[in-house]
């Protein structure tokens, strides 16, 4: 199975809040990562997402350890989105 990954960045220019942390996460630049498989059997080349993961705390700030925190991509857009509109930090029922 052949796998990828792929590094972006994002940037929250207020608190946002996700589900998979109890915390509220600062403003900043954030690393995402997505893993993706190739679909084989098929006449062209597509990948399904495997993971996304984001690397808390934000780039750039000065602290010892770093952790990927594994993300629903809906999730993460909706609070990019929410941040987009200026408004207060997401909040999701589960």
């Amino acid at each position: 199975m052949t796998e990828r990954t792929t590094e972006s960045e994002i940037t929250f220019c207020h608190p946002f809040v996700l589900t998979s942390l109890v915390m509220t996460l600062d403003p900043g630049t954030y690393r995402l990562v997505v893993d993706e498989e190739l679909i084989e059997g098929l006449s062209f080349a597509a990948y399904k997402r495997t993971g996304t993961h984001l690397e808390i705390p934000a780039v750039g700030i000065d602290i010892g350890s770093r952790q990927l925190l594994k993300v629903h991509p809906q999730e993460l857009q909706a609070a990019m989105h929410k941040d987009a509109e200026g408004g207060e930090p997401l909040t999701l029922n589960t």
